[in-house]
């Protein structure tokens, strides 16, 4: 499975600018963000659609984000993932 390359993260934008609204991260090329210096979150593209992998805890985690419900519940995970990072859980 590859890094999501020009063309898939312009099909993901939308999810891009809702991820560009939490606070604390940094995207340090487009698609890929960090927390602190530690890489966070960055997407996948593969036949079977969109991937964003979201680091949980010190593994990363694996979201489909190729429907309005996948896209919502890794939203979601995202804002908690995040904040358990921010207080060093």
């Amino acid at each position: 499975m590859k890094h999501a390359g020009p063309e898939a993260l312009d099909q993901l934008e939308p999810i891009l600018e809702e991820i560009r609204r939490l606070d604390g991260l940094k995207e340090k090329k487009r698609g890929s963000f960090y927390c602190r210096s530690s890489g966070f979150l960055h997407f996948h593209e593969d036949p079977a659609g969109f991937f964003a992998d979201l680091k949980v805890g010190d593994d990363y985690v694996r979201f489909p984000i190729n429907s309005k419900t996948q896209t919502q519940t890794f939203l979601r995970r995202a804002a908690a993932a995040l904040s358990s990072a921010k207080n060093g859980r």
